[in-house]
């Protein structure tokens, strides 16, 4: 209305022009006289006539002036109402709280007769997004009927937008409740919708159409061969080979062998898609192969997308094979872009009785370690006796050499002081065998060396932010890899089916620079960290497990002094035995229990001892116990075979074993964590992952 106003303003002031002009000429008359009376004279007939004149002009002119404007004023706004209800860009017309006043055909054949609905009845998806009331011109994706619309909206604020309402809501089109007819005051908003069905389609497809590169390999090619007979050798890859094609091929994809045991794969995102869904049975169907052979063939599948050319989706796939192997084979990785899925894995994945691969890391690292002036030892948060026993070993590895050498502890655990105290205060050692993360931080520099054992995600080391000051960094341990792994490593030793650290510790040991004679404490220590992990050589113990055992009981480990530092305290067994007596069975076979921490030193530790006693109670499959530590929920699941505690572990945030695993929980309470591992057992059955 203000606009109006400001126009017929303008308007009144254009006409006034002659007026103003004979008023001016009169003052001028006047002026006249006063230089000649005859000229005066003159002037004043002409002043006289013009005036006659302008006063008709005005006021009988003006009239049908006004008509002529008023009539151009109502054909411009039919103009506008056809537009607005001819146009075949659909568009409606909202109050602010997204109900709809008023709509024009095209918008009414898009989505139907909706007039004094709410918008977001229309198009659910808006329900989702805070778009009324509108403040500022937007645009939101919306479909109807399967087809796909850009819908943008913005508000006009002036009264003119009612005027212009009120002149639209007249149509005859769409009739109009009663209660939005009057409009005085509302703040009016103008939808239109932009069909995009092709592009969305186009771009799904061009979605759909991604190339995906894949590897396989096949996992233990030397040992499955070596159970079958050298005739029948031929036949056996002969049937895996036509598992992998006939698996790849059935979705549309290609596969080439490129080696004896690894395949190259090319297909697409939707092909892809088909094996997740199914969750790539051809793991399943590798292991069906049967002509005799001793061991069933395992496979390792990596597939890599979601990168900008197929040389960065080769290289997605690279990785995603590594950590697939790195956690242990017999399984798929997806790599897309930075997000990982996992597939498989449930199976234990069978050692390989052949040491080359620990040879080989052994020369490696020698070499590493010989070209660095410093050598720091870390294991992970709440150091185990593994990790310790690992990392003496790798201290006498750096001494041995004549590096200068230190292990990274912040604070000694309880369950650990006993084998820790007899290297303190040793004349046969450095009184700084032991620093803490303000001494590793003064000494660290670019020629130092840091080893991590028993662990390989940093999160989960005892100084996380010693990554960023030491550059070179080797990985040796028995967990299976995690998207969160240490990347870039100078060496890499990670192999999931070791039964400890100390295990391929006590490898290395072995092939560094002919063999190297370990003190008593030190095998002592290190066959401790076995004894542990292997819950005394229960546990995932193979053939390399006793070899390694051997070889430290050669070197004067002996197992009276280390069962004398397993031992327990009075307040220990009992935390122990409430904890197994409150245990609840669960979803028929998994025992969950919260150990009691009040009061004890190492409740982490026993709770694990809890869980593993609990595996000796008939019909428990798994075993669950939780404590609180430290303002953090330390999970320790156990199992013997039937179920892989890792994968549940991981769901949690954790990590571990098909055995033997755990996670930490924040802002957790002991039973808020025991509902939640409860909801994630339940979801897994549901889907038949466990």
């Amino acid at each position: 209305m203000n606009n109006i106003n400001d126009l017929s303003a303008r308007l009144k002031w254009n006409m006034a022009w002659p007026l103003i002009t004979t008023g001016c000429t009169a003052l001028m008359n006047i002026a006249i006289y006063f230089v000649n009376v005859r000229a005066g004279v003159l002037l004043t007939i002409f002043v006289l006539l013009l005036t006659v004149v302008t006063v008709l002009f005005y006021f009988l002119r003006r009239s049908r002036l006004m008509r002529d404007l008023t009539a151009f004023a109502m054909e411009y706004m039919g103009v506008q109402k056809l537009l607005l209800e001819e146009l075949n860009i659909p568009y409606a017309i909202l109050d602010n709280r997204g109900e709809i006043l008023w709509m024009n055909p095209a918008f009414r054949d898009t989505v139907g007769k909706h007039t004094g609905r709410k918008l977001k009845d229309v198009f659910p998806e808006l329900k989702k997004k805070r778009v009324f009331p509108v403040y500022k011109p937007a645009s939101y994706p919306v479909s109807y009927n399967n087809r796909h619309y850009r819908m943008d909206v913005h508000m006009m604020y002036s009264e003119a937008a009612e005027l212009l309402a009120n002149q639209s809501l007249e149509s005859e089109a769409t009739p109009v409740p009663a209660q939005n007819a009057e409009l005085a005051g509302l703040k009016l908003v103008f939808a239109c919708l932009h069909d995009e069905t092709y592009r969305v389609e186009y771009e799904q497809e061009l979605e759909r159409k991604k190339n995906v590169v894949g590897l396989i390999y096949l996992d233990n090619y030397d040992e499955l061969l070596q159970g079958v007979e050298e005739v029948r050798r031929s036949l056996l890859v002969a049937l895996i080979d036509r598992r992998i094609n006939k698996a790849i091929l059935s979705v549309g994809g290609i596969v080439r062998k490129t080696e004896a045991d690894k395949y190259f794969v090319v297909l697409h995102k939707e092909q892809l898609q088909k094996l997740t869904e199914a969750k790539f049975p051809l793991l399943n169907e590798a292991k069906a192969v049967n002509i005799g052979n001793d061991m069933a063939a395992t496979l390792s599948i990596g597939m890599g997308l979601g990168g900008e050319s197929l040389l960065e989706n080769y290289e997605f796939a690279r990785a995603a094979i590594d950590m697939a192997l790195g956690r242990g084979g017999d399984q798929a990785v997806v790599k897309d872009g930075e997000t990982v899925t996992f597939f498989g894995g449930k199976s234990e994945q069978t050692g390989k009785s052949t040491r080359v691969k620990a040879r080989v890391k052994a020369h490696a690292l020698e070499e590493i370690i010989g070209s660095r002036e410093r050598i720091m030892i870390m294991g992970h948060r709440m150091m185990d006796i593994d990790a310790f026993g690992a990392a003496i070993g790798v201290f006498k590895i750096a001494t041995v050499l004549d590096k200068e050498a230190h292990i990274i502890v912040n604070e000694i655990p309880p369950s650990v002081r006993p084998t820790v105290e007899r290297f303190l205060n040793n004349p046969d050692y450095p009184e700084e065998i032991l620093i803490n993360e303000t001494q590793a931080a003064e000494l660290a520099d670019e020629n130092t060396l840091l080893v991590l054992v028993d662990v390989n995600r940093p999160g989960y080391a005892e100084c996380p932010n010693l990554f960023e000051w030491i550059p070179s960094v080797v990985v040796i341990d028995h967990h299976r890899q995690m998207t969160d792994s240490v990347e870039n490593a100078v060496l890499s030793y990670v192999e999931p089916y070791a039964s400890s650290a100390c295990e391929m510790v006590a490898e290395i040991l072995q092939y560094i620079g002919g063999g190297i004679k370990l003190r008593p404490i030190e095998a002592d220590a290190m066959y401790a960290g076995m004894m542990v992990d292997t819950n005394n050589f229960l546990n995932k113990t193979g053939v390399r497990t006793f070899e390694a055992a051997a070889f430290l009981r050669r070197n004067g480990a002996d197992i009276t002094r280390v069962r004398k530092l397993f031992r327990d305290n009075m307040e220990d067994t009992q935390a122990k035995a409430r904890t197994i007596s409150s245990a609840e069975l669960f979803e028929d076979g998994f025992a969950i229990s919260i150990c009691p921490a009040d009061g004890l030193e190492s409740p982490t530790i026993i709770s694990a001892q809890a869980a593993n006693d609990l595996l000796n109670v008939v019909g428990v499959k798994a075993a669950i116990v939780l404590c609180e530590y430290q303002n953090l929920i330390y999970i320790s699941a156990r199992s013997i075979d039937e179920v892989n505690v890792q994968i549940i572990m991981e769901r949690l945030g954790g990590g571990g074993h098909l055995s033997a695993a755990g996670a930490q929980l924040k802002n957790h309470t002991p039973e808020q964590a025991k509902e939640l591992v409860k909801e994630t057992i339940m979801k897994m059955k549901e889907k038949g992952e466990i």
